[in-house]
């Protein structure tokens, strides 16, 4: 009954055409009302009914035709269901499955291939939906987009998708009438739409000549959305880089038995949010796997343009119903992944248009990295910068002859790092950092390697140590990371008997000064127990690299087209609409607002709120630590490090007393070619506040007292010219990146996170749990925050 309705209403207003297009529909709707009881005995034994329960095809088609004696439309003594729209008589089953008949052959020669490469049980139906389904395709005439079914022997291909139109003739189909876009749809089309239809359907769609295939040549095809019985892939992932200029970074998928990677998706796996979005697809994902990992894979293959479903859609090679369905879902699953970031981001530039309008706050990596996104999805966006240059704690110079970073320009791991790839993606070329890191002791000498490596093995083992004692603590039960380390080394020491040496002591110390460095904090004011609280989370694998044009070439394109403004605001989101009042009384109002300054502003309440925070994202402001770190370039007249580091990226320096462990602690070659001669050092740890009030000249006096003392065999020239960063007393940063203090936890940077009333949202490297402290953090923090903002 309730398939008569449906097809009730999916007839009105349409001409029904031939009885014969009507019953390649898989209904017979104008068949004559039976008077009498003996009629219908005819009936039931002219047709027999699908056994599917639900199945609204009330009287089947079989499509394979193979067998002389196919039931047709029909009787046969069973149908075979695929689809609603889809089935397969006995006879033509009988035809593939008995050995004595004549398309066994076909079918075991299948089976065969479908085993050795697929995971799934090679069953007829599969064999009928993998082989025998003839396959649609869409009218691309703008004016018709109707489907039509291709007879069986039509191999469907992406350029045939590209191309067809309605009445195309091929060698094996005639063209009747002049316009055929004038011919009604199948009727089973409709169906396809519906809701149930895909609770219907007897097997996932697995796709042929996917994009995917050479990315994911380690799973089971069938198990990553495609099918078994296509040829695999024999192109390289290096072959398919150089022929389609692909980032070297690129890597969406986890491979087989791989450890964690941040950003990568399991191919075989739909994540949390995914299913959250997708919730009709939890009980088989396949579907869904087999677009989400087409898309990813087609971004890739061509970041350069924009991805749009109609590109996507003409490498869905499947056969059936089924592919109708794909290019229907294609949309949406496109439209989640853009709102994720993982596709359609970076420096693109979209031109759309809508109605919401949005204001952020600040331009740096993160507040540009949210406009751009937020403009390409049509949002009228106003940035507002305090500064007179964009970049926030990102701000390189070419001073020195060469390109230094006064902020970020090391990037750690490149896999799958964001920033890395749209790099790539323009071309720009980044600088891999070798591991060899010599460590030279004031006096010349260099350190021996085997003592290196122990003290490096022992520093290690302190914080194994540290992360064990954490396991059963609480917050209240917290302590200084500094003094839970001294605590634990001189447990160790007292419990095994060894006494470190001199140099031993002094290297422990060079590995504790990289610590505040990761940390941008000395240790007595940084959590023993969350310290380290990301890494519980995936991080960015690969390279480290040096960007030697700077991070400022992304920046400033993704900054191109942007409407920035300049001034520092107030905010009122006590009414329907968010007002921004700037310090020379300009406004701007909004529906929403991106707040993406630095953690200093917002502890100092730069940013006057109306009405004030919640007391709950106050308490995880000043749970967080604003860290600092200062760094001195210095350009000499020729390199005279080059015999001594033998072509090394960086030396490193061991401190002679521990008090002086924060002081230059590893010099890095700014120009890796060789051709200009630049040393970039850092300060950290208690050597921030012992510069604080110093003059720059006098801080590139020390820096050139250690200098001489490494290199004490030879002479060091003076410096040509030289810059000391301030970034503490810079009015709008005031900081370098968070950590989390003393009492805290990592779970404040998820508070900070939090929209407020649904007008006001968070964004920068202290708003992003999994990636705080980098640029990258702050870019993807920007990407998330555009994708709330879109959403709602």
């Amino acid at each position: 009954a309730s398939g008569a309705r449906r097809a009730k209403k999916r007839s009105s207003g349409e001409s029904p055409g031939d009885g014969q297009a009507l019953r390649s529909s898989g209904r017979q709707i104008n068949r004559k009302a039976t008077d009498t009881e003996e009629e219908d005995d005819q009936a039931e034994k002219k047709y027999r009914k699908c056994e599917k329960a639900g199945c609204s095809a009330t009287y089947p088609v079989c499509f394979a035709s193979a067998s002389e004696r196919c039931a047709k439309n029909g009787y046969t003594s069973r149908w075979y269901h695929l689809s609603c729209g889809e089935h397969f008589c006995n006879e033509c089953f009988d035809h593939y499955y008995r050995s004595h008949k004549d398309g066994y052959e076909a079918f075991a020669s299948w089976k065969k291939v479908w085993t050795s490469n697929g995971k799934s049980e090679p069953s007829l139906k599969a064999f009928m939906a993998d082989q025998q389904l003839p396959f649609w395709v869409q009218c691309i005439k703008a004016d018709c987009g109707r489907w039509r079914q291709l007879t069986k022997e039509i191999q469907l291909t992406a350029s045939l998708a590209a191309t067809y139109r309605c009445g195309m003739k091929f060698s094996n189909i005639k063209s009747e009438g002049p316009d055929q876009c004038s011919q009604p749809e199948d009727l089973r089309v409709a169906e396809v739409t519906d809701s149930w239809w895909h609770s219907m359907l007897i097997l996932p769609p697995l796709l042929k000549e996917s994009p995917a295939s050479p990315f994911l040549a380690a799973y089971y095809p069938d198990c990553v959305g495609m099918s078994p019985s296509s040829s695999p892939s024999h192109v390289s992932l290096t072959e398919l880089r150089a022929d389609h200029c692909l980032c070297p970074y690129f890597q969406p998928f986890y491979q087989p038995n791989e450890c964690g990677k941040a950003l990568c998706v399991r191919p075989d796996m739909m994540e949390l949010d995914e299913l959250y979005e997708f919730p009709e697809f939890s009980r088989d994902p396949t579907m869904y796997l087999a677009l989400r990992n087409l898309i990813l894979a087609s971004w890739h293959k061509n970041c350069k343009e924009v991805l749009t479903s109609q590109k996507c859609a003409l490498h869905i090679i499947v056969r059936g119903l089924v592919r109708v369905r794909c290019v229907q879902e294609l949309d949406r699953v496109l439209n989640f992944m853009t709102r994720k970031g993982l596709i359609n981001t970076g420096v693109l530039a979209v031109t759309r248009h809508n109605s919401k309008n949005v204001i952020v706050i600040g331009a740096g990596a993160s507040g540009l990295a949210a406009a751009r996104q937020l403009q390409n999805f049509g949002t009228q966006v106003v940035v507002l910068e305090a500064r007179e240059r964009i970049g926030g704690r990102v701000w390189d110079g070419t001073s020195l002859g060469v390109t230094v970073g006064r902020g970020a320009q090391i990037v750690n791991g490149c896999v799958r790092m964001k920033c890395a790839e749209i790099l790539c993606k323009m071309g720009i070329k980044m600088h891999k950092l070798e591991e060899r890191c010599d460590l030279f002791q004031e006096g010349g000498q260099v350190t021996d390697p085997a003592i290196d490596k122990r003290m490096d093995f022992h520093f290690n083992a302190i914080l194994d140590v540290v992360s064990e004692w954490r396991k059963d603590k609480s917050q209240n039960q917290d302590t200084p990371l500094g003094e839970k380390v001294q605590e634990v080394k001189k447990n160790f020491l007292q419990e095994s008997g060894i006494q470190f040496s001199e140099l031993e002591e002094k290297v422990l110390q060079f590995h504790l000064s990289n610590l505040e460095f990761a940390c941008g904090s000395t240790l007595d004011q940084v959590s023993a127990r969350s310290w380290d609280h990301n890494e519980f989370f995936a991080q960015f694998s690969g390279d480290h690299t040096l960007l030697t044009k700077g991070y400022s070439v992304l920046l400033h394109k993704l900054a191109e087209g942007l409407d920035i403004r300049t001034k520092c605001p107030a905010i009122d989101y006590s009414g329907d609409v968010v007002k921004v009042t700037s310090s020379n009384g300009s406004h701007w109002m909004a529906q929403k607002v991106l707040v993406t300054v630095p953690l200093t502003l917002l502890q100092k309440n730069v940013i006057q709120f109306n009405p004030p925070l919640p007391e709950r994202k106050l308490k995880a402001i000043h749970s967080l630590g604003a860290g600092i770190i200062e760094k001195i370039a210095l350009q000499f007249p020729y390199r005279f490090w080059d015999n001594k580091i033998q072509g090394a990226d960086y030396f490193g320096h061991i401190p002679p007393s521990p008090d002086k462990r924060g002081m230059f602690s590893v010099f890095y070659d700014m120009d890796p070619q060789g051709k200009q001669a630049v040393l970039m050092s850092v300060i950290t740890g208690d050597g921030v506040p012992a510069v604080w009030d110093m003059e720059d000249k006098d801080v590139v006096d020390e820096c050139m007292k250690v200098l001489r003392e490494l290199f004490k065999e030879q002479e060091v020239p003076e410096p040509l010219h030289f810059f000391v960063t301030h970034w503490r007393k810079d009015q709008w940063s005031q900081m370098s990146y968070s950590f989390v203090k003393t009492g805290g936890s990592g779970e404040a940077y998820d508070i900070l996170a939090e929209d407020v009333q649904g007008k006001v949202f968070f964004a920068g490297e202290a708003t992003n749990r999994h990636f705080p402290q980098t640029v990258t953090g702050a870019y993807l923090s920007g990407v998330r925050e555009a994708s709330k903002m879109a959403a709602m």
